[in-house]
This record gives structure tokens, sequence and C-alpha cells, in this order.
């Protein structure tokens, strides 16, 4: 029997933050690519129920144009070698932690341009803090994934949908691609189709069996078994990253889970 998430209380989220982002001032890695996403006042959450469908208003930030890569973290750890695989406390990595690498400091040329995976959350926002960032909300992600090459929102069209589904279809254990797929209304690429993505509040993501729990002030809170009655049923596929994410703690990994980076907006709130 698999051990039970688990969960990072408020207080104890802010100061891992807090630990973490000791990380930015050390850093001499180079610029990277973050697209600056307009904001919206008026984005409808898949999350949202029917009895709770009010829109829910989105500050404009920057994201990663494309998930962080193999190269990217190896530079990384480098310059921090407290997060290498033989080095770094079990308590914010499990032993699958960068299990593909070929050593602890060390990639095959082919992995290079491949995203990152079998990275833990507390890795993943050690990384962004040293680039000045963090990882996105899950309403930041959700937001950025809804967008097709020409629309901000194409949740509503089925050939979108059925496109995305395309992937989850595919053999497990087919070779992950490059990054820098093609990019959306956005500007953003690799949101769909490569692989999954930590969020900054993944652990808000509770998968409740409890209808009764519907009312819950916790607006991330959905229930399971009363599906039937989310909002944007259909988008199936990000039903299944919201229950990945659910089922996991800080320190785990998966082959297929990496992450990307955001930043506020100037003047805007973190």
């Amino acid at each position: 029997m698999s051990a039970m998430p688990v969960r990072l209380s408020s207080m104890t989220r802010l100061r891992t933050l807090a630990m973490l982002g000791a990380f930015a001032a050390a850093s001499g890695a180079p610029a990277a690519d973050y697209v600056a996403v307009a904001g919206t006042r008026t984005f409808s959450s898949v999350l949202a129920t029917e009895s709770d469908a009010a829109p829910v208003p989105i500050a404009a930030f920057s994201l990663r144009a494309t998930p962080v890569t193999n190269a990217q973290f190896l530079e990384f750890v480098r310059l921090h070698p407290a997060w290498q695989r033989d080095q770094v406390a079990s308590i914010f990595a499990e032993t699958r932690y960068l299990a593909a690498w070929p050593d602890a400091a060390r990639i095959d040329p082919a992995q290079a341009n491949q995203p990152v995976v079998a990275v833990s959350w507390f890795a993943a926002q050690a990384f962004c803090a040293s680039e000045n960032a963090r990882l996105p909300t899950w309403l930041q992600w959700e937001y950025a994934a809804a967008a097709d090459a020409t629309r901000t929102d194409a949740r509503d069209d089925p050939a979108w949908r059925e496109r995305i589904l395309g992937w989850y279809a595919q053999t497990a254990g087919t070779p992950v691609a490059d990054v820098g797929g093609e990019r959306n209304a956005h500007g953003i690429a690799d949101l769909h189709g490569l692989v999954w993505e930590w969020v900054d509040d993944f652990n808000a993501l509770l998968v409740s069996a409890d209808n009764r729990e519907q009312g819950d002030a916790d607006r991330m809170r959905f229930c399971g078994a009363g599906a039937l009655s989310m909002r944007d049923r259909e988008n199936y596929a990000v039903l299944m990253r919201i229950a990945l994410l659910s089922s996991l703690s800080a320190r785990d990994v998966t082959s297929s889970l990496g992450f990307r980076c955001a930043r506020a907006a100037p003047g805007v709130k973190p």
C-alpha cells in the first residue's frame, strides 16, 4: 500500500518558499524565455461546480515559453550541488529523483533539450527561485493551457479536445520529444502533449469522495464522485492532471512529470 500524500500547511509552504528563494541570488543562469500572459476577469475554471460557477479573475503574469529542459536543470544542479541526485536531502526528493540521468551531474546529449522529469516539487521550486520565479498556480496553468494556436480559450472546440486526448492514447514509454512545439495564442508551447507539469498549489487540489464537501470554503476542492456536476466535465485531459497532482506529495517524482516557471507581471503582487 502506498503512503498517503503529505500535505503542506500554509505556514510550512511559506517557510519552504522563503528557504528556496535563497537560491535566487546565487544563480548565474542565462535569462530564460518568459512570455507575458494578459490577465482576465472572466476565466471559468474546470474546478468550478455548477453551484460555484462564478468566473475567477486572473492577474497578468509571465510564463516560461517551454518546460525546463534537462540541460537547464543540469546547469542548476551544478551551481547548487545540494540538489544533485546523490546529495539531495530525502525530505526534498524521493529515491527516483532524476533517475533518467546516467549520473548525478551528467546527462546524455540526446536528453539535453528534452523536458526534465522525475523532479520533486521542492526541486522545481528551487530551480524557479534561482531565476527569480516560482511555479505557476493551477489557475495560471489552466488559463494558459486553455488556448490553441489562435484562440485564448479553445475548450469548447471538440476537435481541440480530441487532439489533446490523443496524447493520452500513446503507448507508455514513448520517447519524450524535445521542447519547442507549436506555440499557442499566448506564445507558449508544450502545455499539452509532452509532459505533466507541477503547479505551485498542487496540494490544494484535493479530491474528495464526499458530496457534502461541495460547499467547502476552499475553492480548489472538487468532488471526485460528483465530477458530473463540474463545469466542462468533457475536458477529461485537464481533469486527469488534477487527479495526478492531487495524489502527490511535494517530494514525489514521476517519469513524466516536469515543470515550468512563472513570474508576476510588474506591479502585480505574486
